[in-house]
């Protein structure tokens, strides 16, 4: 029996994607957008784009975060802690100077009070910006500086530091925690470290 033709026709779900995990920003690509968007003065896009960084934290975290949840009145703390959604877990982070000024100037504009989504929507009140907006602005973010949007994406954003970090000292325990992770293993499934160290074991050794 023939197959319809619509069935013939049909192209594979993930043809012109990238498949796989998205990457992490370097940090010649967090500069770069970190100056656009002080060049253009948008306030929310930078607190939520240093706070990104920082915090490490999912997508469905971070958009609902609380002004309580990362400051005591109007001071931004140094360090914070939030139950992910998804495990269940306690995760702390830290708020670095560049993030906690962004952030103040935020909450001042908006006028945001202790028991405010942090990032609230701007077209249905009393919510918070949803993790598609948050999906869209990282592509805005990632355009903009003239990367392949289909290798990055949310998940880059919670990559990012702890890749760094991990690169810097190796120290995969350290990264767990920050990421919130159950196990080891998950850290390096999810950063990729074994690919990783392999590739530039053998990039440093001639034959």
């Amino acid at each position: 029996m023939p197959f319809p033709d619509y069935v013939l026709q049909a192209e594979p779900w993930n043809k012109g994607k990238l498949i796989g995990q998205k990457l992490p920003l370097k940090q010649e690509h967090i500069w770069a957008i970190r100056v656009r968007l002080e060049m253009a003065d948008k306030l929310r896009d930078l607190a939520l784009f240093n706070l990104a960084l920082d915090s490490k934290l999912r997508g469905c975290d971070l958009v609902g975060l609380l002004i309580r949840d990362i400051a005591r009145g109007t001071e931004v703390k140094s360090r914070a802690q939030v139950i992910q959604k998804k495990t269940k877990r306690p995760v702390v982070f830290e708020i670095t100077r560049k993030t906690r000024e962004a952030l103040s100037e935020w909450m001042v504009k908006r006028q945001l009070n202790s028991l405010d989504f942090l990032f609230p929507s701007r077209s249905n009140k009393g919510h918070h910006i949803t993790t598609r907006h948050y999906g869209r602005i990282v592509h805005n973010w990632v355009s903009s500086i003239g990367l392949d949007t289909t290798a990055y994406g949310t998940h880059s954003m919670r990559r990012t530091k702890a890749s760094i970090i991990y690169k810097q000292t190796k120290n995969l325990r350290a990264v767990q925690i920050l990421l919130g992770h159950s196990s080891l293993e998950s850290t390096v499934r999810y950063l990729g470290v074994e690919v990783d160290d392999a590739l530039e074991l053998a990039a440093n050794i001639e034959i």
